[in-house]
C-alpha cells in the first residue's frame, strides 16, 4: 500500500509539472498571439480633395477669391477638405466639367442661369438676360429672394448641380471689338465671342450680331487671325486674358450685372457629412466677399491700363445706353423662350423690389 501511494504521488507530481511546462507560453509567443488577436492600426483618413476648375486669370479677382476659398477651407476643416485649383481652363470648358460635376466627380466650376437654362431649368437662364439689371443692388435683391431659392432647388433635383455659393461678383459684362461701336446700328453683322449657351447667344443676337458661340480658349487667336471681331465679358478677364491687346476698342456698355454661382453635384455633396458640407459652404461664401472686395476697385484700375495700352474706351451717352436698352428688351419675348413660365419677366422684376 506504501509503494501504490508513492507512485501516485510521483505520477500526480509529474503531472503537475507537465500541466505548468505546457500551459506557459514563451514571450514570443504571447507577443505573437496579442498582436494576432489586437486590431489593427487605424491610418488617418486621406482628405477630401475637390478640383476646382475656372477660366479666369491669375491677377483677377476671381482667381484670388478661388484662392482664398482654397485657404479658408483647408484651415476650417483642418486639413481634412483641400482644393486644388485649375485657372485659365486648364480642367477644359464649363461644359465638360458641368457633365463631369452632375455625374459625382469631387469637382466645382463657377456657373449661371445661363447654363443652368440648357441644363433643364428654363427659368434660370433670365438671370443673365441684357439689361435685367440697373444695379448689384437689384441684383443681389433677386439672388437672395425665394424665387431664387426655389430656382437652385429645381437646379439641383434636374440637373444634380448643388450650388455652394451664390454671390460671388463675376464682374460687369461689357464689350471688347477690333473696331468702334457707337451706335446699335454697329453692332449689325459684328462677329462677337460669346459663351456656348442659348440665353448669351440671343441676347447678344438681339443687337444685331453675328454671335459666335466659342470657348474662352480659342478668343485671342479668333481675335488675332480675324475669324471674330469681339468679345464681351468682365473688365478683369478682358484685361487679364489680354484680348486687348488684339482688339482696341472697349464698350462699356455693361449689358449683365453678373453675379455668379460655385457649384459641385448633387451626389458628391450628399455624400459629406452635414459639416463637411457646413465647411464647404460657409468658406465659399467668405471667399466670395473676399473677391468681391477686390472686384469692386478693380475694374477702373484696370480701364485706364487698357487707356494707356492703347485701348480706346467708349462710355455710351445717355441716347445710347437707352437705345441699347429699348432693343434688348424685345429678348424677353423671343419664341426662343416660350418654354418660360408666363410673366416670368415681371416675377422676376418684381422679387427685385
Amino acid at each position: 500500500m506504501k509503494l501504490t501511494s508513492g507512485i501516485c504521488a510521483a505520477s500526480l507530481l509529474a503531472a503537475l509539472a507537465l500541466a505548468g511546462c505546457g500551459g506557459q507560453e514563451s514571450p514570443a509567443a504571447s507577443t505573437a498571439s496579442s498582436q494576432e488577436s489586437a486590431p489593427a492600426a487605424t491610418e488617418a483618413a486621406e482628405p477630401i480633395v475637390i478640383r476646382l476648375g475656372h477660366d479666369a486669370h491669375p491677377g483677377e479677382p476671381f482667381y484670388a477669391g478661388c484662392e482664398k476659398w482654397k485657404e479658408l477651407l483647408e484651415e476650417r476643416s483642418g486639413g481634412t477638405m483641400k482644393l486644388e485649383v485649375y485657372p485659365s481652363s486648364q480642367l477644359g470648358s464649363k461644359e465638360d466639367l458641368l457633365d463631369q460635376i452632375a455625374t459625382g466627380e469631387a469637382m466645382s466650376t463657377l456657373a449661371d442661369g445661363a447654363y443652368f437654362y440648357d441644363r433643364g431649368v428654363k427659368d434660370f437662364g433670365i438671370v443673365f438676360g441684357p439689361y435685367l439689371f440697373n444695379s448689384w443692388e437689384e441684383a443681389y435683391k433677386l439672388y437672395d429672394s425665394p424665387w431664387y431659392q426655389e430656382q437652385a432647388d429645381k437646379l439641383a433635383e434636374v440637373a444634380k448641380l448643388k450650388i455652394v455659393a451664390s454671390n460671388w461678383r463675376f464682374g460687369v459684362r461689357h464689350t471688347l471689338t477690333t473696331r468702334p461701336v457707337e451706335h446699335v446700328s454697329d453692332f449689325k453683322g459684328l462677329k462677337l465671342r460669346v459663351p456656348t449657351n442659348v440665353i448669351q447667344l440671343k441676347g447678344m443676337e438681339i443687337l444685331g450680331t453675328a454671335a459666335t458661340p466659342m470657348a474662352l480658349g480659342e478668343v485671342y487667336t479668333a481675335l488675332q487671325q480675324g475669324t471674330i471681331d469681339g468679345v464681351e465679358n468682365p473688365v478683369a478677364l478682358l484685361y487679364y486674358g489680354k484680348f486687348h491687346e488684339v482688339a482696341k476698342y472697349l464698350l462699356t456698355d455693361a449689358h449683365v450685372y453678373n453675379i455668379t454661382n460655385l457649384v459641385v453635384g448633387v451626389d458628391f455633396f450628399n455624400s459629406l457629412t452635414p459639416e463637411q458640407q457646413k465647411w464647404l459652404t460657409e468658406t465659399c461664401r467668405e471667399a466670395g466677399e473676399y473677391q468681391n472686395a477686390l472686384s469692386e476697385k478693380s475694374d477702373n484700375e484696370l480701364i485706364e491700363k487698357m487707356k494707356a495700352e492703347g485701348v480706346t474706351v467708349i462710355n455710351p451717352s445717355p441716347e445710347f445706353k437707352q437705345e441699347l436698352v429699348e432693343t434688348s428688351k424685345a429678348f424677353y419675348t423671343l419664341p426662343d423662350f416660350k418654354d418660360w413660365s408666363p410673366n416670368l419677366y415681371e416675377t422676376v422684376k418684381a422679387a427685385m423690389k
